[in-house]
């Protein structure tokens, strides 16, 4: 029988495992969109059953631009997932937003090109709403754990999300300033736009690692300095990620859950019969399949 799990976490750059696992098993899932990034650690984390994954295969081997965003969500919900925390590295487009530094935004600007940042298609045409893209949930939850680890965090803010795997002109990255971006990743608007349609609450974990490169400062950033951050925010997310396991409330209590509800604009009786098979998991108790 394939083990099962309430809340998934996603770990990005400098955050390849998550310690305190109990009884935890090594899950290899196949998805209708192909594999996952790795396997699903899933086990007790605080007395809930979660499931770990590393975003970028452990080793650090998937580029932002390939990696497999459907299947790791897909495969969330196959382990039936209601809550996902997304923990990433990010750099800084403001001064406020010091490195070691968590931000939990509530918005994101897309700059990314062409990526799969949807399941529907081939016969099924379904438009979610997105104009909040984070559970409102466990936005405060994050922001609240934060606080109780004594992490400085700052509740809301925009995820800018480029392609890569490059960083930034000094000419975009001040754009992007003058536009009011807070900080700038190449990975989680695409996994907000996913597990939205496949109805789980999402929050994004932006833990700065350094300043963009439009600061005066940059320059002098050496890359010990930039991993030395990242395994500081990697110790702190891990402290942020456990309080916030334990102390979250058992029911949902947002519209995560029924973002679909409305969002499938197809006609039922038009719906391919591979398309039905294909998205059962995530549209079956709406098309009565």
């Amino acid at each position: 029988m394939q083990r099962r799990a309430e809340i998934g976490i996603i770990g990005g750059s400098g955050l390849y495992h998550m310690p305190g696992f109990e009884a935890h098993d090594e899950v290899h899932l196949e998805t209708p969109f192909g594999d996952p990034s790795d396997a699903y650690i899933v086990g007790k984390l605080e007395g809930k059953d979660v499931a770990f994954l590393s975003r970028h295969g452990r080793g650090h081997r998937i580029s932002p631009s390939e990696l497999n965003f459907r299947a790791n969500i897909y495969g969330m919900k196959m382990l039936g997932v209601e809550r996902i925390l997304s923990l990433s590295a990010v750099g800084s487009l403001k001064q406020e937003h010091a490195p070691l530094d968590f931000v939990i935004p509530d918005q994101f600007f897309d700059r990314t090109k062409g990526r799969a940042s949807t399941f529907f298609g081939e016969g099924v045409v379904a438009h979610i709403s997105f104009a909040d893209p984070v559970c409102p949930q466990l936005t405060k939850a994050a922001h609240t754990a934060a606080a109780q680890v004594g992490i400085n965090s700052k509740l809301g803010g925009t995820y800018l999300c480029m392609e890569g795997p490059a960083f930034s002109t000094r000419a975009e990255s001040n754009v992007y300033r003058s536009w009011g971006m807070d900080v700038i990743g190449m990975t989680n608007l695409t996994e907000a736009k996913l597990a939205r349609e496949a109805e789980i609450c999402y929050v994004t974990v932006a833990m700065v690692t350094d300043y963009d490169c439009w600061h005066d400062e940059h320059d002098a950033v050496t890359v010990e300095q930039i991993i030395q951050n990242l395994n500081q925010n990697g110790e702190n997310a891990c402290a942020l990620v456990r309080h916030m396991v334990q102390t979250l409330a058992p029911a949902r209590t947002c519209k995560c859950g029924s973002a679909l509800k409305h969002a499938i604009i197809t006609d039922r009786a038009k719906i391919p019969a591979e398309a039905k098979q294909k998205l059962g998991l995530l549209i079956g108790k709406y098309i009565g399949e």
